[in-house]
């Protein structure tokens, strides 16, 4: 599959989980610490690649469930959206599985679950991940 590429970002990692993580404008620069469940420190102020990827998967995700909001014409409060990325033991080594809950205001809880499972079929990173990792999307109206 091939894209029009609008934006490319870029990063660079180094030492691993216990290193550091930086993009060339600076906008990101922060130290990595591998967290106690996994056998590390879990160093205050440091951050790990689980966390990374739930913060990137939960903004694009709000932004997808804006897009088919504002597609649809629905009238919603400010939407938020959290995602829990969590790494664990699987048959080849380790794997991830996502839970994304999307909180819309001012609909039923069954328009916001529908406006969710919308945005699930237009994110790029529920495309991205579509097949290869457990994703559990769920909504509510609070």
């Amino acid at each position: 599959m091939s894209i029009q590429k609008l934006y490319t970002a870029q990063a660079e990692a180094t030492g691993g989980r216990d290193g550091k993580v930086t993009t060339p404008d600076g906008a990101i620069d922060r130290q990595l610490s591998m967290p106690k469940s996994l056998g590390g420190e879990e160093k205050a102020g440091a951050t790990n690649p689980e966390q990374l990827f739930a913060a990137g998967y939960a903004a694009c995700f709000n932004s997808a469930l804006n897009l088919v909001i504002n597609n649809k014409k629905v009238k919603t409060g400010t939407t938020a959206v959290k995602a829990e990325v969590a790494i664990g033991k699987d048959a080849d080594g380790f794997g991830l599985a996502v839970d994304i809950h999307a909180i819309i205001p001012e609909v039923s809880e069954e328009e916001a679950k529908a406006l969710a499972d919308a945005a699930h079929q237009v994110c790029p990173y529920s495309k991205a991940t579509k097949g290869n990792i457990e994703v559990n999307i769920s909504a509510s109206n609070a």
